[in-house]
């Protein structure tokens, strides 16, 4: 990905497939396209609760460039969208 969306979230109340799908619906309607990979700090998947999927098809992934609490939402290059 080399475009992507910079996301916050960092309430504790709040599973993490729910973060990433509001960061998603957030680039939907900003950008016109759906996302389908999001980058998050290693430390994100360790931390409870267990539901840590997406509940659409979005690919996570990990990487220690993106700080904890933050979600780097996108179109990974090598994927076709699925919707735009």
């Amino acid at each position: 990905m080399n475009i992507g969306m910079l996301w916050f979230d960092n309430d504790p109340k709040t599973d993490f497939s729910i973060k990433i799908e509001r960061a998603a619906s957030y680039y939907r309607e900003k950008y016109g396209k759906k996302p389908n990979v999001c980058f998050v700090h290693p430390s994100m998947l360790q931390l409870p609760p267990a539901d840590k999927s997406p509940r659409s098809d979005i690919e996570v992934r990990t990487t220690k460039s993106v700080l904890p609490n933050h979600f780097w939402i996108g179109i990974n290059g090598t994927v076709s969208p699925s919707g735009t």
